[in-house]
């Protein structure tokens, strides 16, 4: 029967670390033992036939080209062909509503009195143009004008 400084020790063990019923090595080192970890490295460095101890290899870095991967090809005549459906008509009708809201706010700067209504006018035919925009504006999914990230190139 142990002595009373065994059993103290033996309960002092049993309250830290690892319970007695899952420790394998009852108390001894744990040099005899087999870690599974280190087996599968062992194993799949075997296997990529780098065997050994990880050294560290000295090699150059990759850059990444920051380039645009895409540029529009305005000679594509896919690009540019006539409109074909209602909502690019009223596109096309949208910005000739703001060229000539601008070439009218031009002349009505240079004249000498500037009616109050016809200055209105202008502004709203402005303001109607490129609320209209919006409407108008397609899936920009098929922008040719925008690269992979959605940037106007």
């Amino acid at each position: 029967m142990p002595n009373r400084a065994e059993r103290r020790a033996q309960a002092k063990n049993n309250r830290r670390g690892v319970p007695q019923q899952y420790d394998q090595t009852h108390g001894r080192a744990r040099s005899g033992m087999l870690d599974e970890y280190q087996l599968q490295e062992k194993s799949r460095r075997l296997q990529d036939g780098t065997d050994g101890p990880w050294k560290p290899t000295g090699g150059t870095i990759e850059e990444t080209e920051s380039l645009l991967t895409t540029s529009p090809n305005y000679t594509n005549p896919k690009m540019f062909k006539a409109p074909h459906s209602a909502r690019q008509w009223f596109r096309v009708i949208s910005w000739l509503l703001i060229a000539l809201s601008a070439i009218a706010f031009l002349v009505i700067m240079w004249l000498p009195s500037h009616p109050m209504w016809l200055v209105a006018t202008v502004s709203i035919v402005f303001a109607v143009g490129v609320l209209s925009l919006f409407f108008t504006a397609g899936n920009p999914k098929h922008n040719p004008n925008l690269d992979q990230n959605g940037t106007a190139v």
